[in-house]
């Protein structure tokens, strides 16, 4: 049967579905004045109008207030504006589920990039060998980071898994229910999530979507590659920050980790738990019976009666269950083995600590803690320093930190920064303990700015009487000049011997974490891609020259702007000069659930990224290599947009701009995560300090993306206007990696919109701001659009341009409501008496507005 285009795909199963279900929803009575549902489409239809004809959102609203509204005051129409953002919020939720529930029918699940596809691609050309030695050594690691940038509670996420399922099944009567049950739940967190918080709401997806969905990953793997055997490596693995990652928040304790490295432990237990049980319906032959009753009773009480106590060991629970393999394969002709393997497969992935709990902190901290330490020793003559400790160069003060020797465990330090951190090490260690060592095996030091950072921190390790510490140090390049020293830095670590003996005991294999988020608020969307870019290239140059395995991990959010958008392309365009044998990235708020929150979306895209490191490493013959033209066209690029970025930043306006047009200072009262939104406390707003996320955001608020884009224009602009375009042409047909970059920026570009906005032109202060970025907005538009050959942005994507057209369409409304809001409240300022209670409303209008506008945009931050 012929299969119609995706977009069609879309249209049927998403875009139609969503006409009927809100036609529905929208009837339904919630409140005590049941016409918000019929006003909304009303208001809706204004706004778009509106803008069409140059409205400003004032405009806007006073013109429904009076064609719709009865003499309404403005405590009347702010009333039905909050009551429109509830309407719109769920609409989301709906929308969300609608495009959940189509995911397998819109994306083809057995098509390029999945695992089947991989198995076909290498039997035709006869690479299966290659495919098994690929795999018995390739990861791809999915790192649940503890940066929340979605506000749905947990009682909404459970609402969402089942109109999921109600829809994809067309159940009327239970979606009926579902809509009028989510117009009545609270999609407002009262108070601000602790990190424990955010941990258990994370494990819900490991143990709802990741366990099930690699488990059959691996199973496919096993039967169809790998003849049947146990695959020893875990080839998909999961990482964890949510209660480790104590880079500027307070809350995340000793304590904490400790509570949360428990319920991974208890959380996978459970899964094997439940696992057994439906194993123990199967297996009621003589002897296996017996077995499997042991087992269920051990784990019983390892998760529902124990304090912290553990009644089976994983060696016992492997032994155990291998026995009961065994006895079926050889008397009951291995009925339910492939159950029995399955299960095997999870214990091998998941071990007793389900993801790994990754620890971070700022190297700015770090240095502060190693003051406090080495201060200690000098007073205590624990260790001679040389008398010119302070004056040496940092290879030879690297030289004394790593051959420190003295026990500070049983220390105690009055200063909490310092005795936290170094119970953090010590904890470490009991955790690999109970969870064995993948439980928490990695110290990842945020703002790394040289390799002394990394050496202090390995001698805390030592100090704390952990002589070979079982962990692996990993320096986190973010800023453009960290990026650019990165390779120095890595082979001052390199030269180091007693470093250099650590690398020898972890297998000569060294993380390095690079940053997008960081690098691209400080250098703009073209230079912070491309930097990452040449710091893997010379970093993998000189990695090899010292007989290191580099590993990349890179910190990607959500949005392109901070090294989102197509991920999997991203990966399969690098070339053999970049080390890419493991894939590791962040994943985190939205991207956690649009892209891994069901089965069918976890296992498309984890199976998408598996096939990127195969395209990379089994079927790429130096394709995807730049040459060093290619490479000097970017260079080029790169410090055009880079000049234009950074005058940007530099402009007078730029951070007045943010406090007073954008949602910035509202980030804080949205209790959507524990940790702070910016890095101090001072009232006044310094650049450095803020944070990515609620900087990134912002701009998605305001509907003016430009971290995305900011400075591309300008570049191309640069070429074309001296006669050097048929070059950036020719490099974006023939670089997968170019033509990923520029797409993505065109995502950026897609969910802009600058008819919201058009009103701060005429802004006495900030118009001729405002005018600076529509300018850039429409050269890069413009030129990606001719470099393309395109009529429209995401033309070759029409289904994503589409789930972005709907959902843009769904918020509109909300934002119309967040500038007004905006405008009112500056009004109000500016008057000699203002009416302080009608501002706080106001602010609250503005605070509810970015929940609805933050879950739409999927990937805003």
């Amino acid at each position: 049967m012929y299969t119609l285009p995706k977009i069609e795909r879309f249209n049927q199963n998403v875009l139609s579905k969503y006409h009927i279900y809100n036609s529905v929803f929208i009837t339904l009575p919630f409140d005590a004045i049941d016409n918000t549902g019929v006003l909304l489409p009303l208001f809706s239809e204004v706004c778009d109008n509106g803008f069409k004809n140059h409205w400003s959102p004032k405009q806007i609203v006073d013109f429904f207030a009076e064609k719709y509204l009865d003499n309404a005051s403005e405590s009347e129409k702010i009333d039905l504006m909050f009551r429109f953002i509830q309407y719109v919020e769920r609409q989301v939720v709906l929308f969300d589920a609608i495009e959940d529930a189509a995911f397998p029918i819109v994306n083809n699940m057995e098509g390029r990039g999945s695992l089947r596809d991989i198995k076909e691609k290498t039997e035709a050309k006869d690479k299966r060998k290659e495919l098994i030695s690929f795999l018995e050594t390739f990861n791809v690691r999915t790192v649940l980071t503890a940066h929340p940038t979605q506000f749905y509670p947990g009682s909404v996420l459970g609402i969402i898994t089942d109109l999921t399922e109600a829809i994809r099944v067309n159940d009327l009567i239970k979606i009926k229910q579902l809509l009028a049950q989510l117009g009545k739940t609270p999609f407002i967190k009262k108070e601000k999530p602790t990190p424990f918080d955010e941990a258990v709401s994370l494990l819900w997806f490991l143990e709802n979507v990741f366990y099930q969905t690699i488990g059959d990953m691996m199973q496919y793997l096993q039967k169809n590659i790998f003849e049947g055997n146990l695959i020893e490596n875990p080839i998909v693995n999961l990482g964890f920050w949510p209660g480790g990652d104590r880079d500027g928040n307070p809350f995340v304790t000793p304590e904490i980790t400790e509570k949360v490295a428990k319920r991974l432990r208890t959380s996978i237990l459970k899964c094997y738990y439940f696992d057994i049980r439906n194993l123990k319906r199967k297996l009621t032959f003589n002897e296996v019976d017996t077995i499997i009753a042991g087992l269920e009773y051990k784990l019983y009480r390892s998760v529902f009666y124990s304090q912290g106590e553990i009644f089976i060991s994983l060696e016992e629970l492997i032994n155990e269950l291998t026995i009961v393999k065994n006895i079926v394969v050889e008397k009951h002709q291995s009925l339910y083995l492939d159950d029995i393997n399955l299960l095997l497969q999870k214990i091998t992935q998941f071990g007793f600590h389900f993801a790994s709990l990754d620890i971070r902190q700022n190297s700015k901290i770090h240095t502060k803690v190693f003051d406090d330490i080495t201060a200690f020793l000098k007073r205590e003559k624990a260790v001679v320093f040389p008398e010119d400790f302070e004056q040496m160069t940092e290879v030879d003060k690297m030289a004394v930190v790593s051959h420190l020797k003295f026990d500070l465990s049983q220390h105690f330090f009055e200063n909490e920064m310092t005795r936290t951190t170094l119970e953090t090490i010590k904890l470490m260690q009991e955790i690999q303990t109970e969870n064995g060592e993948k439980g928490c095996n990695r110290y990842i030091i945020s703002n790394n700015e040289s390799a002394l950072n990394v050496i202090e921190t390995y001698a805390m390790f030592r100090l704390m009487g952990w002589e070979n510490p079982t962990v692996d140090i990993v320096p986190l390049f973010e800023s453009v000049d960290d990026l650019q020293n990165a390779h120095t830095i890595m082979e001052q670590l390199y030269q180091n011997s007693v470093y250099r003996q650590h690398l020898k005991e972890r297998k000569d294999k060294q993380t390095v974490m690079l940053g997008f988020s960081d690098g691209t608020k400080d250098g703009g969307y073209l230079m912070a891609n491309w930097s990452i870019f040449k710091a893997k290239e010379m970093i993998t140059q000189v990695s090899r020259e010292y007989g290191i395995k580099v590993i990349f991990f890179d910190g990607r959010g959500g949005p392109p702007a901070r090294g989102g958008g197509k991920t999997h392309k991203f990966y399969a365009s690098l070339g053999s000069t970049i080390e890419n044998q493991e894939i590791q990235l962040t994943v985190q708020g939205q991207t956690i659930s649009s892209n891994f929150g069901t089965l069918d979306s976890c296992r498309y895209n984890l199976e998408n990224l598996l096939s990127a490191g195969v395209a990379n490493q089994i079927f790429n013959e130096n394709e995807n290599d730049l040459s060093e033209t290619e490479k000097a066209i970017i260079d080029s690029l790169s410090q055009i947009a880079y000049e234009k970025y950074v005058d940007f930043k530099n402009h007078p306006k730029f951070i007045p701009y943010l406090e007073q047009m954008s949602t910035l200072k509202y980030y804080a009262k949205t209790n959507i995560g524990s940790r702070p939104s910016k890095r101090n406390t001072d009232d006044k707003l310094d650049f450095a300090d803020l944070r990515a996320i609620p900087f990134v955001s912002s701009w998605s608020q305001l509907k003016q993306n430009v971290p995305g884009f900011f400075g591309v224009g300008t570049a191309l602009k640069y070429f074309e206007s001296n006669n050097r375009w048929e070059e950036v042409q020719q490099l974006y047909h023939n670089s997968l990696f170019f033509r990923t970059l520029l797409e993505n920026s065109m995502m950026s570009l897609a969910k802009s919109n600058f008819s919201l906005t058009a009103y701060m032109k005429d802004d006495a202060e900030f118009g001729g701001f405002w005018q600076i970025i529509y300018d850039e907005f429409q050269e890069t538009t413009r030129l990606l659009l001719k470099i393309a050959g395109h009529t429209e942005l995401m033309q070759n994507y029409p289904d994503g341009k589409a789930s972005i057209i709907i959902r843009e369409q769904i918020v509109l409304p909300l934002l119309t409501i967040q500038q007004y809001a905006s405008t009112q409240i500056q009004l109000l300022k500016n008057q000699p008496d203002s009416d302080e209670t009608l501002i706080r409303v106001y602010e609250k209008l503005v605070t509810r507005s970015l929940f609805g506008n933050t879950n739409a945009s999927r990937n805003s931050a």
